[in-house]
């Protein structure tokens, strides 16, 4: 189980790296040589922010991407959804079959206040907040 894959890592650092571009658009090509991310990971990383209203693509001569928000506005716990699917750290499964007993398992209820808190703080952290912070 991993918290962030690969794709939201590199989802993560382009972000990180348009947004220090101060709302210029930034070509595929830039990131790739400046990031070291495969471009066709990196691609299908970006189309998916895209899709997800993080990025706004253009196309042609001078083409690439730009963010579509603020980085203040950007948390990472929708970085995580985008390439993810729904954050769910603890699958409460036996044999890969949903558990018959959640309603009264103990485990299930502790499991379910830790990735509560996860979430909360994924939820709180921001592309702006990154940023600032790797100056120092």
């Amino acid at each position: 189980m991993k918290l962030i894959t690969r794709d939201t890592d590199y989802a993560i650092k382009a972000i990180c790296f348009m947004a220090k571009k101060r709302y210029r658009v930034v070509s595929v090509s830039e990131l790739v040589k400046e990031l070291k991310i495969p471009r066709p990971f990196l691609r299908k990383i970006l189309q998916i922010l895209n899709k997800g209203n993080v990025l706004k693509s253009y196309k042609g001569s001078g083409g690439g991407f730009i963010l579509n928000r603020p980085a203040y506005k950007i948390f990472i716990l929708d970085l995580i959804t985008a390439n993810q699917g729904p954050f769910e750290l603890f699958g409460h499964t036996i044999k890969n079959k949903a558990c018959h007993n959640t309603k009264k398992c103990i485990l299930k209820k502790k499991l379910d206040v830790i990735e509560n808190n996860i979430k909360k703080e994924l939820k709180n952290i921001t592309i702006a907040d990154l940023i600032c912070r790797e100056r120092f």
